[in-house]
C-alpha cells in the first residue's frame, strides 16, 4: 500500500486537523471505467495536493499504485487520498469498481461518512451500482452523483441524469447543467441552477463566474424550478412551499442551507457534471463535498462491546474520548512491512502510544481470534503509496500505522486499559476455489509466509487446507480477485502453480455382501496368521459406520476383535474402489481363525481390511457426491436464465420467492452437486450481468451418476 516518503512535504501539504468538524470522509463508488481514479487525481491536482495529475495509462496515478492495478489499468484495492479545501480536510477513498473487489468497497464504505457515486456520461452504470445505492440507502449514508467523462464524443449528460433518476429514485436532481463551448460540441462551463450564474472554464481553473447568456436562460429556468421544488419539499420550514407556490422569490442562502441539510441527512442527492481532463466542475464539486456532506460529528458510529462481548455505551466522535479505531485495510509493503489504514472513531491516536489490538469472529476465514498490546511507532497520513508523518490523528480522521505485528483488516484498536471491540462490517462469502501448489520445498516456506500476509489484509479471502483432498485452496470472490492474489504471491518470490480443485467424494456399497480376509505369511520365526469373515450391508444415508461382533465359539479371540475393527476403519478411510472414504455401512464380524503363535494385532488389522475389500468387489460400490443447498438472489428478469442454467448443472429447484429485502428481486432455492458449483461464482455473474449472488450450505451426499463415477474411478491408480 505504501512506501514512506522521506522528504517531508514532497507530495504536497500534509493536511492535519484537530477538530472533527473540519473533516469529510468521502468514498467514491461506481462501476469499473466510470472514472473514479481519474477524478480523484484531478481533484488532488485542483486542490494543489499534487503538482500534476497522472494518468491510468502511464500508471502514474496516486491511487492506482498497486502493481496489479498498473498492469490491469483498473483499481484493485482501496486507496486513501486526502486533500484540503476551504480549510477542510477531505479524505477521498477510491474504491475498485469491479465486483471481485467488493471487500475493498465495503472497507471504503465503513471508513466513510458519505458516498459520491461516479456515473459515466458515456457508459451509464451497471446493475451492481444500482444495488449499492440501495445498500447505502439502508444505512442512510448521504449520497451525491458526479456525472463524469463529459469530454467524450458520445457523452450525454441528460441521458445520464435520466438514468440516475430511473434507477436511484426521487430527489436525484442536477445542481448544474453543462454549457457547450463556441464549437458547439465541447463542454466549456457549467450553468448554476441555484445561483443562476455561469461558471466558465475556458481559461482553466478556477472558473470565471458571470451572468448567463440569453440563450441559456430557458434551460436554467426549467431545471431550476424542478430543483427548487425538490429542495423545498425536504425543507424543515413548512412555509417555504406555500411562499414558493404564491410566487415569492426564495432567498438563495435559504435554498443553499436547506439543500446542504437535506444532503447531509441523506434525503437529497445532488448531481454535478465534472470533467477530470478539462477541469470542468472540479471546484464546484470540491465546494459541495465540503459544504453539503456531513462531518464525522454528524454520522452514526458503529456499535462497540467489551472484548468479552459485554455491552458498552455508544461511541461519540470526541477527540478526548476513549480511543476506538478500526483497521479498514492492511497491506504488507516490502520496504516498511505491514501498513494499516485506520479510521479513528473516538479519541486520538498518537505516536509511541501503547494500544490494544484485537480481532474476533473471523476464524472460519483463516483469521484466528487474537488480542495483543502493541506500541504504535509513527502515525502517518497516507497519500496513495506515500506515507507522510503526522503528530496525531483525531476522532473522525484517517491515518496509517506501520510495523504492527498483529493488526489485520477489521481489527479494533483501543486503549490498553479499556480494550473494546467494534461490531464487524458485513462481508460476502468467497465462493470461487483456486487450488495452488508450490513448485519446490523452498517455495513452500515462502508460500506460507506470503499467505499469512494475504490473509491479514483481505477478509474476503478464505484459506483452506483440505484434509481430504490434501489441497491448499484459496477461496476468492472471482477470477480477477484470484489473479491479483496469485500475482501478489508470485511477486513475493513464490513459484507456484494452480491445479484443478478436487471435491471430496464418498464411497458406499449399494447391496449387502460377504467378505473373506486371509492374511497368512511364514518367513522364519514368528509368522503372521489371521482370517476373518464379515458381512457388509448399506445403511441409510448419513447413518455413518457401525461395527458388530457376532463371532461365536471364540473363532476370533476376544482381544483381536478391536484389531479387525481398526483394520476395517482404516480401509474405509482409504476407500473401496476409487480412493474415497467409505460411509454408511454396517460391518458384522461373523467368523474367523487365529493361530496361537502367529496371530497378532497387525495381522488381524490386515485381515479386516482385506475382508472389506473382498466384500466391495461383490457389493456394487457407488460413489457419493456432496450436494449443497443453494440460495440464489437475482433480479426478476434473470430468474428464467438462472433456472435453465441450474437444470444444466443437475440442480433440483426447490422453489422461487420474492426477495423480502429488495423489490424486483427473487430468491431461487435449489439443491446442486458441489462439483457443479466450482466456477458458479464466475458463471452466475456472467449470467446476471454482475448482479446475481448466492450462498451455499452442505445438505447431504447423493449417488453420483454412473458415467461420472466411471470417470473418477479411471483416474484412481
Amino acid at each position: 500500500m505504501a512506501q514512506k516518503n522521506q522528504e517531508k512535504g514532497a507530495a504536497g501539504n500534509v493536511p492535519v486537523v484537530t477538530e472533527p468538524g473540519r473533516i469529510r470522509n468521502v468514498v467514491l463508488v461506481g462501476h469499473s471505467g466510470a472514472g473514479k481514479t481519474t477524478l480523484v487525481e484531478a481533484l488532488l491536482a485542483a486542490s494543489g495536493t499534487i503538482g500534476r495529475a497522472g494518468t491510468i495509462a502511464d500508471g502514474g496515478t496516486v491511487c492506482d499504485h498497486d502493481p496489479a492495478a498498473v498492469r490491469q489499468q483498473r483499481s484493485v484495492s482501496l486507496a486513501c487520498a486526502p486533500l484540503t479545501h476551504a480549510d477542510v480536510k477531505v479524505n477521498l477513498l477510491d474504491t475498485p469498481g469491479y465486483g471481485d473487489f467488493v471487500g475493498e468497497l465495503r472497507a471504503g464504505l465503513r471508513a466513510a461518512d458519505a458516498a459520491l457515486f461516479v456515473v459515466s456520461a458515456v457508459d451509464g452504470m451497471d446493475a451492481a451500482t444500482a444495488a449499492l445505492w440501495e445498500e447505502c440507502a439502508a444505512v442512510d449514508l448521504p449520497r451525491a452523483v458526479a456525472v463524469s467523462r463529459l469530454d467524450h464524443p458520445r457523452a450525454d449528460f441528460d441521458e445520464a441524469v435520466a438514468l440516475c433518476q430511473r434507477v436511484f429514485g426521487d430527489n436525484v436532481l442536477p445542481l448544474y447543467l453543462p454549457m457547450l463551448g463556441d464549437d458547439g460540441e465541447s463542454v466549456a462551463g457549467l450553468m448554476g441552477l441555484i445561483s443562476r450564474r455561469v461558471f466558465d472554464y475556458s481559461a482553466g481553473l478556477p472558473a470565471a463566474v458571470r451572468e448567463p447568456d440569453p440563450q441559456h436562460l430557458p434551460a436554467i429556468t426549467e431545471a431550476r424550478d424542478e430543483l427548487i421544488e425538490g429542495i423545498i419539499a425536504e425543507s424543515e420550514d413548512e412555509t417555504l412551499m406555500d411562499r414558493y407556490l404564491d410566487g415569492a422569490e426564495i432567498d438563495t442562502e435559504v435554498l443553499v442551507t436547506d439543500l446542504e441539510k437535506a444532503v447531509a441527512r441523506g434525503h437529497f442527492y445532488p448531481v454535478v457534471p465534472v470533467c477530470a481532463t478539462t477541469g470542468v466542475g472540479l471546484d464546484v464539486l470540491l465546494d459541495g463535498l465540503v459544504s453539503a456532506f456531513p462531518s464525522p460529528l454528524e454520522h452514526e458510529l458503529p456499535a462497540v462491546t467489551g472484548v468479552d462481548g459485554s455491552p458498552r455505551p455508544p461511541l461519540s466522535c470526541d477527540p478526548d474520548g476513549p480511543l476506538v479505531a478500526e483497521v479498514v485495510k492492511t497491506t504488507v509493503d516490502r520496504h516498511v512491512g505491514r501498513v494499516s489504514l485506520v479510521r479513528v472513531f473516538s479519541g486520538t491516536l498518537r505516536p509511541d502510544q501503547t494500544v490494544h489490538i484485537c480481532g474476533h469472529g473471523m476464524a472460519e476465514r483463516g483469521h484466528p481470534d487474537h488480542d495483543a498490546d502493541e506500541r504504535v511507532g509513527h502515525v502517518y497520513t497516507p497519500l496513495g503509496a506515500t506515507l507522510r508523518e503526522v503528530t496525531s490523528c483525531v476522532a473522525g480522521d484517517l491515518c496509517a500505522i506501520t510495523k504492527s505485528g498483529s493488526a489485520e483488516t477489521g481489527d479494533t484498536i483501543s486503549a490498553k486499559d479499556e480494550p473494546l471491540l467494534i461490531a464487524p462490517w458485513a462481508m460476502p462469502e468467497p465462493l470461487l476455489p483456486v487450488a495452488i501448489v508450490a513448485r519446490s520445498r523452498a517455495d513452500e516456506d515462502a508460500l506460507a509466509r506470503n499467505l499469512g500476509r494475504l490473509v491479514a489484509g483481505d477478509p474476503t479471502l478464505r484459506l483452506e487446507r483440505n484434509p481430504e483432498t490434501h489441497q491448499l485452496v484459496l477461496w476468492c470472490m472471482g477470477e480477477a480477485h484470484a489473479d491479483v492474489l496469485l500475482d501478489r504471491l508470485r511477486s513475493g518470490g513464490v513459484e507456484l502453480d494452480t491445479e484443478p480443485v478436487r471435491v471430496a467424494l464418498r464411497e458406499t456399497l449399494t447391496v449387502p455382501a460377504n467378505g473373506h480376509g486371509r492374511h497368512v505369511k511364514q518367513s522364519g520365526g514368528h509368522g503372521q496368521y489371521a482370517v476373518c469373515d464379515i458381512e457388509v450391508e448399506p445403511l441409510p444415508r448419513g447413518a455413518g459406520f457401525e461395527f458388530v461382533d457376532r463371532v461365536v465359539g471364540g473363532a476370533v479371540p476376544h482381544h483381536y476383535i478391536p484389531s479387525v475393527e481398526k483394520g476395517v476403519r482404516a480401509q474405509l478411510e482409504r476407500g473401496l474402489v476409487a480412493g474415497q472414504p467409505a460411509v454408511d455401512l454396517r460391518v458384522t464380524l461373523v467368523d474367523g481363525k487365529a493361530h496361537s503363535v502367529d496371530s497378532s494385532d497387525a495381522a488381524f488389522q490386515t485381515a479386516g481390511a482385506l475382508a472389506l475389500r473382498d466384500a466391495a468387489e461383490k457389493g456394487e460400490p457407488a460413489l457419493l457426491e456432496p450436494v449443497d443447498e443453494v440460495v440464489i438472489r437475482v433480479a426478476d428478469s434473470a430468474v428464467g436464465a438462472v433456472l435453465g442454467d441450474l437444470s444444466g448443472r443437475r440442480g433440483r429447484v426447490l422453489g422461487t420467492e420474492p426477495d423480502p429485502d429488495a423489490e424486483g428481486r427473487s430468491l431461487v432455492r435449489a439443491e446442486v452437486p458441489a462439483t457443479e458449483l466450482l466456477r458458479y461464482a464466475v458463471e452466475l455473474r456472467a449470467l446476471t450481468a454482475g448482479t446475481g449472488t448466492f450462498r451455499r450450505e452442505f445438505a447431504r451426499y447423493d449417488p453420483m451418476p454412473a458415467h461420472l463415477a466411471d470417470q473418477v474411478r479411471k483416474t484412481h491408480p
